[in-house]
């Protein structure tokens, strides 16, 4: 099931890095209290998420914190090795890079599709979402090869 507005956010074992520094972590938790925006992607380094959808959050970070948000999450389904390195080479410092390398989260989402048409394995669909204190305010997913409603801009109206 498709994880909708006033749904709790679902419990998984991720990988979030931070300061160029990956620690476990379980989503409940990271997302219990305050407000949180994330945004899902297909993979780091590929060419809409690197140019388009990742950028727009690093720019917009310190406007959508004005708005009371605690923490911008980028997560993907790669390892927490090169969620690190695909942040540092962002310029991501202000957002925090999680790692679904086992495509838990997505699939605890009910975001997760498979890629493997594209050589890429189990992924996570594009969407953004504004959670508050663990509970789903707002969810943006993209149909395939689309990118408009999760991106920063979007987000940023519905803040």
């Amino acid at each position: 099931m498709t994880i909708q507005v006033n749904d709790a956010v679902p419990s998984a074992t991720v990988k979030i890095v931070v300061g160029g520094e990956a620690s476990e972590v379980n989503t409940s938790e990271l997302f219990a209290k305050g407000k949180s925006v994330i945004f899902g992607l297909p993979g780091a380094f590929t060419p809409t998420c690197s140019q388009a959808h990742l950028p727009g959050f690093v720019v917009g970070a310190d406007t959508i914190k004005a708005k009371g948000v605690e923490r911008i999450v980028c997560m993907s389904v790669n390892d927490a090795f090169v969620m690190g390195a695909w942040g540092k080479a962002s310029n991501a410092e202000e957002l925090v890079m999680l790692a679904d390398g086992n495509c838990d989260f997505a699939k605890a989402l009910g975001l997760d599709f498979d890629g493997s048409g594209f050589g890429m394995g189990q992924r996570c669909k594009r969407f953004a979402a504004i959670i508050d204190n663990g509970t789903v305010t707002h969810v943006f997913i993209e149909g395939p090869g689309e990118f408009d409603v999760s991106s920063a801009e979007n987000v940023l109206k519905n803040l």
